[in-house]
Formats: structure tokens, sequence, C-alpha cells
């Protein structure tokens, strides 16, 4: 099972390294473009504000499948359709016939302000993008990583039992590599981090672990930690 998880989690995680990196383009174009000098009549590469009235909003509480939504409308009444990654800060506030004011870019409302001057991407909002693909591919890769030399390790050394320990130890570290990539997103945007903070804290705490996991693995191979102990 090990190594099965380990084969999926590197190729999930290797799957998302492009797409870090297409990501990280995509910002750089972004925050690169100038403002429109006018609203453009078609889809453009500058940016541009646009007042919306907010017409209905639907957060999907009770749907694990639904991302919060909500339908704007234009001064002309035209509609416009949103949709968010989460309900703060703005979503969960709106009602409707709130003013917003929404930043487009390519033909997409990406950010959307309300009235106290709160704002949130939506998810057509290119800054979240990068630090979220590099998170999923820290977590696979790492976890991945760990998984498939531990269980190469335990399976080589099959019938040596020492071996077997300190191979299931690797594995068992790979755990808290991948959650800690995860868990310091969370943290990263709660604080509003700077996005450049992820990989400099996860190293950290990955170095940590991976100390920590020598030590496991050094006590496996003296003989201190038996195959009971390997499976706890």
């Amino acid at each position: 099972m090990w190594l099965l998880g380990a084969v999926l989690m590197l190729a999930v995680g290797s799957a998302m390294v492009p797409e870090f990196r297409a990501a990280q383009v995509r910002e750089r174009e972004f925050r690169a473009a100038p403002v429109c000098a006018s609203a453009p009549v078609e889809v453009s590469d500058c940016r541009w504000k646009q007042k919306f009235t907010v017409r209905s909003v639907d957060l999907n509480s009770g749907s694990r499948h639904k991302s919060p939504e909500a339908d704007l409308l234009l001064p002309s009444g035209k509609p416009w359709h949103v949709t968010f990654r989460n309900t703060n800060p703005v979503a969960s506030g709106l009602e409707p016939h709130d003013k917003v004011v929404g930043l487009i870019w390519r033909g997409d409302v990406v950010d959307l302000r309300d009235a106290e001057g709160e704002h949130q991407e939506t998810t057509e909002g290119p800054l979240d993008w990068p630090t979220d693909r590099l998170t999923g591919a820290l977590a696979c890769l790492s976890f991945g990583a760990a998984a498939l030399v531990g269980s190469l390790w335990s399976a080589l050394a099959r019938g040596n039992r020492r071996h077997d320990a300190a191979g299931r130890m690797v594995c068992l570290h790979g755990i808290p590599l991948g959650v800690t990539a995860i868990l310091i997103l969370w943290m990263q945007s709660a604080n509003d981090w700077p996005a450049r903070s992820l990989p400099i804290i996860w190293g950290i705490v990955a170095a940590l672990i991976l100390a920590n996991m020598v030590g496991f693995v050094v006590a496996a191979l003296r003989g201190q930690i038996g195959r009971a102990g390997g499976e706890a």
C-alpha cells in the first residue's frame, strides 16, 4: 500500500509542477497588466474596474462540491456570474442589492470589493493559484518520496527485521512532511503572509522532521524499534 500511495502522490505532485509554473506566468502577466484608459468593448489584457449590484448570493454551505457564488448586475442590467474559493472575507457578507466593485481582467471578474473596502479574489483570480499549486506539489512530492524510499527499503530488506522497521520509519515521516505543507498554506492564507514565506517555513519544518526521521531510522537499525513499533 505504501508503494502504491507513493507512486500516486509522485504522479500528482509532478503534474502540479507545470501547473505551478503556468500559474506564476499568469500572475506576472496580471501584475504587469496596465490599467485600461476606458472600459474596453472586447476582452482585453488591461485591468479595469466595474460597478455591480448584487442580485443573489448562494454560499452553498451545505455542498462539498459547489463553490460560493453570486450573481451580479451591471448598470445596464446585464447579469454577471462569479464564484469564490471560500466564503470570507467578502462573499459571506454579500446581500441582494449591495453595491460592489469588480476588477476585470481578460474578460473575467478576478476580484470583488464590497462597500466597506474588503476585497476577495474570485476563482478566476490569478494571485492565489501559484501558492496553491506549490503547496500541492510540496505535499505530494515530499510524502511520495518518503513513502517510495521507505517502502522499497522494507521490500528489499524482507526478512531483516531492523531494516524493515527503518523503512517503515521513513514511510511514516512522509505523512507529517505532506501535512505540514497544507497547514502552512492555511496559516499563510489566514495571516496574509507573503507567498515566498511558504517554502521558507516549510523548508525549516521539513528539516526538523527529517532530522527526527534520521533519529528513528538509526534507532531502528540498532534494534531499538521492532516491527510492532514501526506499525504504531
